[in-house]
């Protein structure tokens, strides 16, 4: 009996009726980079709305038939869309694309009938990571608040935010940075700079001096000298900032002690112990900005000089916005007792009281340990973008650029013939965001070279970037 030519099995079924997204998959590289290589152009698929939500995506063995790859390559690819929140796997249907993911718009500039909207060049400072996985948690720990909100949301609420906030972030500070608190000292702000500005306004007076490291965070420095304080620069070598220069009659003194913004330097023991001994002897404030302690990538965290203080001197800062996103709003300030009160009447004629639902979301995700399982993400995260700017750079016999162990940032030493403005320009050319490290110089004569960042940018574009940035600076 003959066979009949136009029966076909099983599979070929499944392959005629579903889209052959695999002709839109770039050709892949050789065995051993296919998987991340496959992730990503899925990912990338499903981000821009090419692969719709809720979507059934090829089996594996189809989809590996298409690209020609091994099925387990596939298969993995899967796993890593399922493991951050992109993909589902149903029991006996197959793997869906999630129904709620986060899309990302073209990296082109967006025109709107008034605005023009441009995302910012691989390299730009203060870019956090978009973690699917967590903008779907949090997505879903709002809904959950919103579908049965308590009183909290509908009256105005204690100026320092709300306790089940500060008691988590008091837990927390205690346990990862050795922070001594209780959740009555914790103010919940909308950023460091939030932060800076209370301070300023309940302990300093226009005219009072400030020592502030230099060089120094420009936003910061904007800070103090908008309020009319007398600013004045603490030089930093690698020791941190040297106290032993502070002028006499300082009513505080500002540093990043964990992680020296922009020079990435760790302040010594000696120069903690120095510091908060002034602090003691002066009746002087420190102000601690602890910004982006979480991004160690070798050895434990550092504690924070607050919780080595026993006078009661240091005002410690810090922030959600550069381990979660800056759009959330939400940061805090641990604030001694002699400036609490005058620091929660100041916040209640300003803006009354944090946003509670966005508190109440934070709370949820710091308490059901989703807080944690996003830090080692983002983490391994930084630490590949990292490796992969250095890597880039590194093609330029001109630059030198040393491999940071915390942090979202690094700093490229230039050849003295050639100014940082200058390379500026030449990195904008290339497609890389870079800040001149001169423009955050204070009092003393400001140090050359180049401030860029590694966060919130994947790995391979930022090496292209920076591959092109090297070539292009190599001639000069």
């Amino acid at each position: 009996m003959p066979l009949d030519r136009k029966s076909t099995n099983p599979d070929q079924k499944i392959r005629a009726n579903l889209p052959d997204w695999s002709s839109l998959i770039p050709v892949l590289p050789a065995a051993g980079k296919r998987t991340p290589a496959l992730y990503r152009e899925l990912r990338r698929l499903i981000e821009a709305g090419t692969i719709p939500a809720g979507s059934k995506l090829p089996p594996s063995r189809d989809l590996a038939g298409r690209l020609k790859i091994a099925r387990g390559s596939v298969v993995a690819a899967f796993e890593t869309l399922i493991a951050e929140g992109y993909a589902v796997a149903r029991t006996g249907a197959g793997t869906f694309v999630a129904d709620r993911v986060p899309v990302v718009k073209s990296a082109l500039p967006v025109e709107t009938e008034n605005t023009e909207a441009k995302m910012p060049l691989p390299g730009t400072l203060g870019v956090a990571m978009a973690d699917a996985r967590t903008l779907n948690l949090f997505r879903t720990l709002l809904a959950r608040h919103l579908a049965r909100p308590g009183p909290e949301h509908f009256y105005y609420g204690d100026p320092r935010g709300g306790a089940a906030l500060r008691q988590a972030v008091a837990a927390y500070l205690r346990q990862a940075r050795g922070v001594r608190c209780e959740a009555r000292s914790i103010v919940i702000t909308t950023g460091t700079q939030q932060g800076i500005d209370l301070v300023i306004r309940s302990a300093l007076r226009p005219g009072d001096r400030v020592m502030v490291e230099d060089p120094c965070y420009p936003s910061a420095r904007a800070a103090f000298a908008g309020a009319g304080l007398d600013l004045s620069g603490l030089a930093v070598d690698a020791e941190g900032a040297d106290i032993s220069l502070a002028t006499a009659g300082a009513r505080a003194v500002y540093v990043t002690p964990s992680h020296q913004f922009p020079l990435g330097v760790t302040m010594s023991m000696r120069r903690r112990l120095a510091l908060i001994d002034w602090a003691r002897e002066t009746g002087g404030w420190i102000i601690e900005d602890d910004y982006d302690s979480e991004f160690r990538f070798a050895g434990p965290p550092l504690a924070a000089m607050q919780g080595m203080d026993d006078s009661g001197r240091v005002i410690y800062l810090g922030t959600f916005s550069k381990v979660l996103f800056p759009g959330l709003r939400l940061g805090y300030a641990v604030i001694p007792d002699p400036l609490l009160e005058t620091i929660m009447a100041l916040r209640s004629r300003t803006d009354r009281s944090p946003p509670t639902l966005a508190e109440a979301a934070l709370t949820d995700l710091l308490r059901e340990g989703h807080f944690a399982a996003h830090l080692r993400r983002a983490r391994r995260h930084a630490q590949a973008a990292r490796d992969a700017l250095v890597a880039g750079l590194s093609a330029a016999k001109n630059l030198s650029v040393g491999v940071p162990d915390q942090g979202l940032h690094l700093v490229a030493g230039l050849p003295d013939s050639l100014a940082d403005t200058a390379a500026v320009e030449i990195a904008r050319g290339a497609g890389l965001g870079v800040r001149a490290l001169s423009s955050m110089a204070v009092t003393n004569p400001p140090r050359q070279g180049l401030v860029i960042g590694f966060s919130g940018f994947a790995p391979e574009v930022l090496h292209a970037a920076a591959t092109r940035f090297a070539t292009a600076i190599s001639g000069n």
